[in-house]
């Protein structure tokens, strides 16, 4: 085959592109330039898609012998995953901008535009496995390595998309990578793993929410609407969030708040007990499958944050909507993240979180 192989100037994706060379197919790399400024060096672990990363991921391809590439897709990453993670935020939901990027960007542009120059296919060094089935479909399951699992953020790949894609790292743990990249002579070996949002290099996210959409003051009460405090922007905070509330009256019981809601109109964060977070359904839109959709009532296990655990949810199509409910009450759903499925290790699809019920006994 002919493969595009994205690579980003880290370890994981130097050895994806290795082994797809080595496989004996025809690769060609290729790093995404995403910053509309990128920085010169990055601050040790924070942020991603510096000068130095291309730098790296160029001299990854010297050394596998495959032809290199840097396409600039800042305006379309700006427009589809930095634009959208601030509005998400103004609007009070909490986005997942890495999720964002490979449904917009890797999976969206960059493969339609290696489908027109006659590629096969795009590979990656995210963490998942795809599984060819006897009728000819690919399933997108986790990865060996559960503590690197990636399959979360790739959920919202199609069926179509899935037919193109190839994640070579998936049947193998992290630190047998390192060694690999080591015996191949690639000098990203011992590089540490990006962390955070990429795009806010300090990872600062507040501060970045702030430059974007300015101060916007407003209240801290609690669910009877009592003022505990004030805020200088909606934006800073997330549901389930503990730290950094600045509230200067303790609640009655002595235990710590949490943010409960976020309402961006009136300005006003509403924090509660533990209790109060605990939430027995929600409803998410925008769904996308990576195979058929499904039919009647779905017991699943449902992922709802990045690094979150599995938890056992029914689930059912209502409309245009996914309606999941939990079978034991779980806390911090946060409208804006996404609620991913899965039937065992398979990804069944993911959709957006627009809204929860709480369990009506904590309130």
């Amino acid at each position: 085959m002919r493969v595009l192989a994205a690579m980003s100037g880290g370890v994981d994706s130097a050895v994806a592109a290795a082994r797809m060379a080595e496989a004996g197919h025809d690769v060609t790399g290729v790093h995404l330039a995403l910053s509309r400024n990128p920085q010169s060096y990055r601050s040790g672990a924070r942020g991603c898609c510096t000068i130095e990363d291309s730098r790296d991921a160029r001299r990854a391809a010297d050394v596998i012998g495959i032809p290199f590439y840097i396409w600039d897709l800042a305006e379309r990453f700006h427009a589809d995953v930095v634009e959208d993670f601030v509005s998400e935020y103004a609007a009070g939901r909490t986005p997942n901008p890495c999720l964002r990027c490979n449904e917009k960007v890797k999976f969206s542009a960059v493969l339609e535009r290696a489908l027109a120059l006659g590629f096969d296919a795009v590979a990656t060094g995210h963490y998942a496995r795809i599984v060819d089935t006897p009728s000819g479909t690919r399933e997108l399951h986790r990865a060996v390595d559960p503590a690197k699992d990636q399959s979360y953020v790739l959920g919202v790949l199609t069926q179509e998309q899935l037919a193109h894609a190839y994640f070579p790292l998936g049947d193998t743990v992290k630190t047998e990578i390192r060694a690999e990249a080591e015996r191949r002579g690639l000098s990203v070996a011992a590089k540490p793993d990006s962390h955070d949002i990429c795009f806010i290099a300090d990872g600062n996210t507040p501060g970045f929410l702030s430059e974007q959409l300015g101060e916007a003051p407003g209240d801290i009460v609690d669910a009877q609407g009592n003022k505990l405090g004030e805020h200088q922007g909606t934006h800073g905070f997330t549901i389930g969030q503990r730290k950094g509330l600045r509230i200067g009256t303790p609640a009655a019981d002595g235990k710590p708040r949490f943010v409960l809601d976020i309402s961006p109109v009136d300005r006003t964060v509403t924090v509660g007990s533990r209790a109060e977070l605990a939430v027995e359904r929600l409803t998410a839109s925008k769904p996308r499958w990576c195979g058929p959709a499904p039919t009647g009532r779905l017991d699943a296990k449902a992922q709802l944050r990045a690094h979150g655990d599995e938890v056992s949810v029914a689930a059912w199509l209502d409309g245009d909507l996914v309606q999941v409910e939990f079978t034991e009450p779980t806390s911090a759903v946060a409208p804006g993240q996404a609620v991913v499925l899965y039937d065992g290790t398979r990804v069944v699809g993911s959709a957006t979180i627009d809204s929860v019920q709480r369990v009506t006994a904590a309130v």
